[in-house]
């Protein structure tokens, strides 16, 4: 534990909470009474006072997603050779949770379980893992983060990779964002933005930059902050807005700023027509996954003294994470497994948030949350409600965060193709692609090493079919 942090018991999160009644249901829902006397004598259990400066209003939001980053790929996680100086001062200005986990363990479930709250199994689309052509995609009449944001009066804007689903049916602008500026597939080539097809895949809108005269070479990263940052600069009319900004660093092919040189050899083998030339099987090292990282740091950085510089910081609700677990050269220690795993490694992920109206500086929480969780958590503090036809596999954790409530304990459930998991306290099931039933003690085991099957055999039991329960509500997958 870094020492400007305090660990946090279910109890103490000292979330600032404004005490000025107000007549919006986002506020009904996030003010609470002051500090009783009680409170007031339990420092243990409340650390950090109310911020008396914040304000009753709903935040911005501007959410930030890296791509196969892994869990301890930024120094404030524990990694020895990568620097994150500003992701490490978003930790320390506000929470830093260190057993978070994504939807899933690719791309484009987890997606789906964010912009949805639910699990990727309860739409046809989320069942890809991921998507890799253009039959799948998120239902446009499926309700959304934006949409029922947009609907209770949220600006609403996407910039970067969407990879839930193709045109025509399927966009982020068919899907609730009001803006739409970025990548629809899973991976495109940094400068020549060729995607996995050898198509050009940059579009403004539902509108591909290729078919006009203008297009833009320029490494891509440099891109998407630019244009995150003169958003969050612009007048949105008085309206609060939410920003999906969705990088597509570090993921393959392994390019950093300034390698036009390897840019210009991928592209010529995806023209050339060779299949899988952007997953770079042949390319990257440690040293350039680790220029990336750092590029990804710096980048997350200007677009937070943009946010700085327009005044809003402070009525900002900041979240960054990754969308899965990183792939070959990410730095996973001491988990276990990678991407397109349910160990670990493949969906823990580090998982930052700030917003200095509302929270304390400076805070640690160990509580096991995911994907849908952030989605129940936006809708209650921008004021929109699920819809009822639609209920959320996730939690509001606000409740948590601004509250100080206690987290009643549950069971976060994981299915992909030949593995299943489900974690219920520091109790995880597991069975892998051998079809074996295993049990961790993630408290004493977070590497996932010592099987406890044979000792807790009730246990597992119970695991075992809560995760069955969960899983006969859900679409089977295909036949493959």
């Amino acid at each position: 534990m870094s020492p400007y942090e305090k660990k946090l018991s279910r109890r103490a999160f000292g979330g600032a909470v404004g005490a000025t009644a107000t007549a919006t249901a986002a506020a009904a829902a996030l003010g609470v009474p002051g500090a009783t006397a009680a409170e007031a004598a339990a420092p243990a259990e409340r650390p950090f006072r109310a911020d008396t400066r914040s304000r009753s209003r709903r935040p911005n939001i501007l959410f930030i997603l890296g791509d196969d980053l892994g869990w301890a790929d930024l120094s404030s996680y524990g990694s020895p050779h990568i620097k994150t100086p500003n992701l490490d001062r978003l930790a320390r200005q506000g929470v830093r949770f260190t057993d978070a986990y994504a939807g899933s363990a690719t791309c484009s479930p987890t997606r789906f379980s964010l912009y949805t709250g639910r699990f990727p199994g309860r739409t046809e689309g989320g069942l890809a893992e991921p998507i890799a052509d253009r039959s799948a995609g998120l239902d446009p009449n499926h309700p959304t983060l934006a949409s029922l944001l947009r609907d209770a009066g949220y600006a609403t804007a996407l910039i970067g990779k969407w990879h839930c689903g193709y045109l025509p049916d399927h966009s982020p602008t068919k899907s609730g964002w009001d803006e739409f500026f970025g990548n629809f597939g899973g991976a495109l080539e940094y400068y020549s933005k060729l995607g996995l097809g050898g198509e050009y895949d940059l579009y403004e809108g539902d509108v591909r930059e290729g078919d006009a005269e203008y297009k833009d070479l320029r490494y891509y990263t440099r891109i998407l902050t630019e244009r995150a940052g003169d958003y969050v600069r612009r007048d949105h009319g008085g309206k609060p807005w939410l920003l999906n900004l969705n990088f597509t660093t570090p993921h393959w092919p392994w390019i950093a700023d300034g390698d036009e040189e390897e840019s210009a050899e991928i592209v010529r083998r995806v023209k050339a027509g060779e299949k899988g030339a952007l997953r770079h099987q042949d390319g990257g090292s440690v040293e350039k996954y680790t220029e990336m990282v750092q590029d990804l740091d710096r980048s997350v950085g200007k677009v937070l003294r943009a946010l700085q510089q327009s005044g809003q910081e402070q009525d900002t609700l900041v979240f960054f994470a990754s969308d899965n677990g990183g792939e070959r050269f990410s730095y996973n220690w001491p988990l276990s497994g990678n991407k397109s795993s349910l160990k670990e490694g493949g969906i823990r992920v580090p998982t930052l948030v700030r917003w200095p109206a509302r929270l304390r500086g400076g805070q640690v929480s160990h509580e096991p949350v995911f994907s849908p969780d952030w989605t129940a958590t936006l809708l209650e503090v921008g004021g929109a409600r699920p819809h009822p036809a639609y209920p959320l596999d996730g939690a509001s954790l606000a409740g948590y965060l601004l509250r100080g409530e206690e987290l009643a304990e549950r069971e976060l459930f994981w299915r992909v193709r030949g593995e299943r998991a489900l974690r219920r306290g520091d109790w995880k099931y597991y069975r892998g692609k051998g079809g074996k039933d295993q049990l961790f003690d993630l408290g004493a085991d977070r590497r996932e090493q010592a099987d406890r099957a044979a000792d807790e055999p009730k246990l597992l039991g119970e695991l075992k079919a809560a995760w069955e329960r969960t899983d006969k509500g859900l679409l089977p997958y295909p036949a493959a």
